[in-house]
Protein backbone atom coordinates (compact mmCIF):
# COMPACT_ATOMS: atom_id res chain seq x y z
CA UNK A 1 0.00 0.00 0.00
CA UNK A 2 1.12 3.15 -0.71
CA UNK A 3 2.12 6.33 2.26
CA UNK A 4 1.83 9.27 2.05
CA UNK A 5 3.50 11.15 5.19
CA UNK A 6 1.47 14.40 5.74
CA UNK A 7 2.75 17.79 7.32
CA UNK A 8 1.49 20.23 9.97
CA UNK A 9 1.03 22.65 7.72
CA UNK A 10 -1.09 20.27 5.52
CA UNK A 11 -2.88 18.83 8.90
CA UNK A 12 -3.61 22.84 9.54
CA UNK A 13 -5.22 22.99 5.71
CA UNK A 14 -7.31 19.82 6.29
CA UNK A 15 -8.48 21.09 9.39
CA UNK A 16 -9.63 24.86 7.87
CA UNK A 17 -11.17 22.69 4.94
CA UNK A 18 -13.12 20.73 7.97
CA UNK A 19 -14.37 23.87 9.57
CA UNK A 20 -15.90 25.45 7.16
CA UNK A 21 -18.30 22.48 5.87
CA UNK A 22 -19.77 22.63 9.43
CA UNK A 23 -23.41 23.70 9.08
CA UNK A 24 -24.10 24.26 12.86
CA UNK A 25 -22.81 23.94 15.96
CA UNK A 26 -22.19 20.88 18.04
CA UNK A 27 -22.81 20.76 21.86
CA UNK A 28 -20.02 18.56 22.15
CA UNK A 29 -17.02 16.71 20.70
CA UNK A 30 -16.55 12.37 21.83
CA UNK A 31 -12.45 12.13 20.48
CA UNK A 32 -11.47 8.44 19.34
CA UNK A 33 -8.40 7.56 21.04
CA UNK A 34 -5.66 7.70 19.80
CA UNK A 35 -5.86 9.24 16.43
CA UNK A 36 -8.71 11.80 16.80
CA UNK A 37 -7.32 13.53 19.77
CA UNK A 38 -4.92 15.73 17.77
CA UNK A 39 -7.06 16.44 15.28
CA UNK A 40 -10.32 16.70 17.60
CA UNK A 41 -7.91 18.93 19.47
CA UNK A 42 -7.32 21.37 17.23
CA UNK A 43 -11.22 21.49 15.99
CA UNK A 44 -12.09 22.16 19.45
CA UNK A 45 -9.85 25.25 19.83
CA UNK A 46 -10.90 26.60 16.18
CA UNK A 47 -14.58 25.97 17.25
CA UNK A 48 -14.54 27.13 20.75
CA UNK A 49 -15.92 23.52 21.56
CA UNK A 50 -15.69 22.80 25.80
CA UNK A 51 -17.70 20.00 26.31
CA UNK A 52 -14.93 17.86 25.26
CA UNK A 53 -14.89 13.82 25.56
CA UNK A 54 -13.10 10.75 24.81
CA UNK A 55 -13.51 7.56 23.49
CA UNK A 56 -11.05 4.50 23.30
CA UNK A 57 -12.42 1.01 21.69
CA UNK A 58 -10.28 -1.75 20.81
CA UNK A 59 -11.04 -4.62 18.12
CA UNK A 60 -9.84 -7.94 19.71
CA UNK A 61 -7.99 -10.03 17.31
CA UNK A 62 -6.64 -12.65 19.06
CA UNK A 63 -9.25 -14.99 18.52
CA UNK A 64 -9.79 -13.76 15.16
CA UNK A 65 -8.42 -15.36 11.74
CA UNK A 66 -7.36 -13.04 8.72
CA UNK A 67 -10.84 -14.06 7.14
CA UNK A 68 -12.74 -13.22 10.31
CA UNK A 69 -11.17 -10.43 12.14
CA UNK A 70 -13.41 -7.34 10.52
CA UNK A 71 -16.01 -9.60 12.29
CA UNK A 72 -14.69 -9.23 15.65
CA UNK A 73 -17.37 -7.14 18.09
CA UNK A 74 -15.44 -3.94 19.18
CA UNK A 75 -14.81 -3.56 22.90
CA UNK A 76 -15.21 -0.03 24.87
CA UNK A 77 -12.37 0.47 27.14
CA UNK A 78 -13.37 3.91 27.95
CA UNK A 79 -16.90 5.74 27.03
CA UNK A 80 -18.69 8.54 28.54
CA UNK A 81 -21.67 8.13 30.38
CA UNK A 82 -25.31 8.24 28.71
CA UNK A 83 -26.10 11.67 30.34
CA UNK A 84 -23.45 13.19 28.96
CA UNK A 85 -24.30 12.46 25.18
CA UNK A 86 -28.03 12.24 25.58
CA UNK A 87 -30.08 14.81 23.69
CA UNK A 88 -26.56 16.30 22.46
CA UNK A 89 -25.55 16.88 18.87
CA UNK A 90 -22.08 15.58 19.29
CA UNK A 91 -18.97 15.30 16.18
CA UNK A 92 -17.44 12.22 16.92
CA UNK A 93 -13.50 13.10 15.78
CA UNK A 94 -10.76 10.46 14.40
CA UNK A 95 -8.07 10.96 11.83
CA UNK A 96 -8.91 8.47 9.35
CA UNK A 97 -11.93 6.37 8.32
CA UNK A 98 -10.48 3.58 6.49
CA UNK A 99 -12.78 0.60 6.90
CA UNK A 100 -15.28 2.56 9.17
CA UNK A 101 -15.44 -0.28 12.41
CA UNK A 102 -14.48 2.02 15.02
CA UNK A 103 -15.68 5.59 14.31
CA UNK A 104 -19.36 3.31 13.14
CA UNK A 105 -19.35 1.64 16.36
CA UNK A 106 -18.79 5.35 18.11
CA UNK A 107 -21.76 6.53 16.14
CA UNK A 108 -24.12 3.60 16.78
CA UNK A 109 -23.21 3.65 20.78
CA UNK A 110 -23.99 7.58 20.93
CA UNK A 111 -27.24 6.68 18.85
CA UNK A 112 -27.84 4.52 21.52
CA UNK A 113 -27.39 6.76 24.29
CA UNK A 114 -29.74 9.40 22.88
CA UNK A 115 -27.12 11.86 20.83
CA UNK A 116 -27.42 12.81 17.70
CA UNK A 117 -23.55 12.11 16.19
CA UNK A 118 -21.81 13.50 13.02
CA UNK A 119 -18.28 11.56 12.11
CA UNK A 120 -15.88 13.91 10.66
CA UNK A 121 -12.06 12.92 9.97
CA UNK A 122 -9.20 14.12 8.03
CA UNK A 123 -8.95 11.37 5.25
CA UNK A 124 -11.89 9.19 4.30
CA UNK A 125 -10.52 6.04 2.56
CA UNK A 126 -13.75 4.82 -0.28
CA UNK A 127 -11.23 1.80 -1.41
CA UNK A 128 -11.43 0.31 2.10
CA UNK A 129 -14.56 1.13 3.56
CA UNK A 130 -16.72 -1.73 4.98
CA UNK A 131 -20.12 0.03 5.41
CA UNK A 132 -21.17 0.08 1.44
CA UNK A 133 -22.23 3.86 0.94
CA UNK A 134 -21.73 4.74 4.21
CA UNK A 135 -19.49 7.48 4.61
CA UNK A 136 -17.89 10.12 7.04
CA UNK A 137 -20.48 13.57 7.28
CA UNK A 138 -16.97 15.54 7.09
CA UNK A 139 -13.77 14.50 5.76
CA UNK A 140 -11.33 16.27 4.47
CA UNK A 141 -9.58 14.78 1.77
CA UNK A 142 -9.99 11.28 -0.08
CA UNK A 143 -7.19 9.21 -0.41
CA UNK A 144 -6.23 5.42 -1.42
CA UNK A 145 -3.27 5.53 0.56
CA UNK A 146 -1.96 4.68 3.95
CA UNK A 147 -1.65 8.07 5.67
CA UNK A 148 1.59 8.71 8.07
CA UNK A 149 0.36 12.29 10.34
CA UNK A 150 3.25 14.21 11.32
CA UNK A 151 2.65 12.62 15.45
CA UNK A 152 3.50 9.35 13.96
CA UNK A 153 6.60 9.76 12.84
CA UNK A 154 9.77 8.43 14.27
CA UNK A 155 6.92 6.89 16.81
CA UNK A 156 5.03 3.87 17.63
CA UNK A 157 4.03 1.22 14.77
CA UNK A 158 3.97 3.69 12.13
CA UNK A 159 7.43 4.93 12.48
CA UNK A 160 8.39 6.56 9.93
CA UNK A 161 12.04 8.26 9.15
CA UNK A 162 11.82 11.53 7.46
CA UNK A 163 13.30 12.02 4.65
CA UNK A 164 16.04 14.88 4.80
Amino acid sequence: MRRELITWNEVQQLIDRLIVQFEHEFQAMLMITRGGLIPGGMLAEAMGITHILTAAVDFPAEFANEETKLLVWPQFIQFPETDLLTGRRVLVVDDVWGSGRTITAVKNRISAAGGNPYTCVLHFNPYRNLFGTNRPDYFAASTDAHIVYPWEVDEGPDRVLRAN
